[in-house]
């Protein structure tokens, strides 16, 4: 047994992952962790698909010069919309047409499967400014001042990498295919609220900032909100990338680490490796 191995060996580690809640209680158990897992949140489609079904219209007509996907759910979610209206043979020779960039691996895969040529990856972490930047650098093949560019959306609207686009130059069109919720039974996360306030929370490690942003907002609803701040002073707080840690400091909790690539596996090795001199 190395101490890397099981570096999480008495440790009680929160998880508030929702899709991959197992492989994540899984990767904590690997390495002799304790795991807690809360989900918060999930993914609804959008109310109403008018704007999505107006980029299938539109992506028909060639009315776009470039589109850029963000998440590999969202894009296939949004080709399960566009196929109401056409066949996904359609849409795949539609997007062949046009200039494909991708803001990670995830999209790419789905574009690989596909088979649809992109033009542009973002590099890691995938963020919106490794997506910015990665243009910049692509800026003689993909052109983006007076071009016209559909942006798949997933949860809330990314302002920075719409205002970027078009400080560019390009014409942006946002296309939101789902949004996130609170799960349906949010009782497991005011459980981890009740844990971190009573001290039972050693480790607690974040993979999107909307894991963030609905443990505070169930901490205020259960009026612990204050409380669940000052108990995560003493919790090591991992986090997998710059946005989610930008959204835990821009809300007042501290970041102890984050991994070297952006990946739950990772991660929890990060915990395992820094989480007990954190702690």
């Amino acid at each position: 047994m190395t101490a890397e191995t099981k570096g999480l060996r008495g440790l009680r580690v929160l998880s508030l992952e929702s899709r991959r809640a197992p492989e994540m209680a899984k990767l904590i158990a690997n390495y002799g962790g304790e795991p807690v897992v809360a989900p918060s949140m999930r993914e609804v489609p959008v109310e109403s698909n008018t704007r999505a079904l107006e980029f299938a219209k539109e992506l028909a007509a060639s009315h776009f010069d470039t589109v850029i996907f963000l998440t590999g759910v969202g894009t296939r979610a949004l080709a399960r919309v566009v196929e109401t209206v056409y066949p996904l043979e359609q849409f795949v020779a539609e997007l062949k047409r046009v200039q494909v960039v991708a803001r990670g691996p995830k999209p790419l895969a789905v574009m690989k499967e596909f088979g649809v040529p992109v033009a542009v990856t973002a590099p890691e972490p995938n963020t919106w400014r490794e997506l910015l930047a990665a243009l910049d650098e692509n800026a003689s093949e993909v052109p983006l001042r007076g071009r016209r560019v559909a942006v798949q959306e997933y949860g809330e609207s990314n302002r920075e990498l719409l205002a970027g686009l078009e400080a560019r130059g390009a014409e942006v069109t946002a296309v939101p295919v789902y949004q996130w919720a609170l799960p349906e039974d949010t009782g497991p996360l005011r459980k981890a609220v009740e844990k971190i306030c009573a001290d039972e929370i050693d480790v607690a490690l974040f993979t999107t900032s909307v894991q963030v942003v609905h443990l505070l907002r169930i901490a205020k609803e259960m009026g612990k909100e204050q409380a669940l701040r000052a108990a995560m002073e003493r919790v090591a707080i991992g986090s997998i990338g710059p946005v989610t840690s930008e959204e835990l400091r821009h809300s007042g909790v501290h970041v102890d680490f984050e991994p070297e690539h952006p990946k739950m596996g990772i991660l929890v090795n990060a915990a395992a490796r820094r989480s007990p001199a954190a702690r």
